[in-house]
């Protein structure tokens, strides 16, 4: 039988449940991270307003429009509960991250290392087919928008998209890159090609796009240690929340 007459035999019962419920996974993970990214380059394009106040409303809308998508689509549906004894080790990854992504920016790094610090500013802290924008004023600075809006955006980082990237980058697409039917494919998988494409694509869509591939590679490498996606969750909801502490407290907006 060629693989045309294959296609064209009719489905049992079984592969068709199958498919549907493949494909409802697959736009459960996808369609929340899909309008995150869409949202962001409309708002670049379209938007002409731009007062910082505006913009941290912006962001309010986003993540509250996202948080309602994950919450609709319940991507976690596919997988197991949080099992509390890869909590320390995702709370380790996590810190581990976030220093990881302010230390090559901060003063200590600079007065010891300013050639290292000038080219990672340079090259490592923007895209390369991206511009330097100016920051100032921060949106999202309490002074400017006020203290509601500055905890959305926390809040928004920390516990919104963390957990829809989470859910799209290592709970999807790196399976779905494994298996025709990624629901079918361990979450302790591994394969080295893959991992490091992903890494590579997740790191394409964050600014600092140096340190994103290890972040990207330790959200990745813990899943596939612990086989739970919620230990990468965890990690990544932990970066996100301490990073968001750091930059109230420094004022360091240009990571946000």
């Amino acid at each position: 039988m060629t693989q045309a007459e294959a296609d064209k035999k009719p489905l049992s019962p079984e592969e068709r449940e199958e498919r549907a419920e493949v494909s409802e996974a697959t736009w459960s993970h996808v369609v929340p991270f899909a309008f995150w990214l869409a949202w962001l380059l409309i708002w670049e394009r379209v938007v002409t307003d731009e007062s910082a106040r505006a913009n941290a409303w912006m962001y309010a809308i986003q993540t509250a429009v996202g948080l309602a998508l994950f919450l609709y689509y319940q991507p976690w549906r596919w997988y197991g509960r949080m099992q509390w004894r890869h909590v320390p080790l995702a709370v380790f990854v996590g810190v581990g991250v976030f220093i990881v992504w302010v230390l090559p920016e901060t003063a200590g790094v600079r007065d010891r290392w300013p050639g290292f610090y000038a080219a990672y500013m340079q090259y490592g802290t923007i895209l390369p087919w991206e511009v330097h924008e100016p920051t100032d004023p921060s949106p999202y600075a309490p002074e400017i928008s006020g203290w509601a809006l500055s905890l959305v955006r926390l809040m928004g980082s920390a516990f919104v998209i963390a957990l829809i990237e989470e859910f799209f980058w290592r709970g999807f697409l790196y399976r779905w890159m494994l298996g025709k039917n990624f629901l079918k494919v361990d979450l302790g998988r591994w394969d080295g090609q893959m991992f490091i494409l992903v890494c590579l694509v997740f790191a394409s869509v964050h600014i600092q796009w140096v340190v994103a591939i290890w972040a990207g590679a330790a959200y990745l490498w813990l899943m596939i240690r612990t086989r739970d996606i919620w230990a990468a969750c965890i990690a990544h909801v932990v970066t996100n929340f301490v990073l968001g502490i750091y930059v109230l407290a420094t004022g360091a907006y240009g990571f946000w």
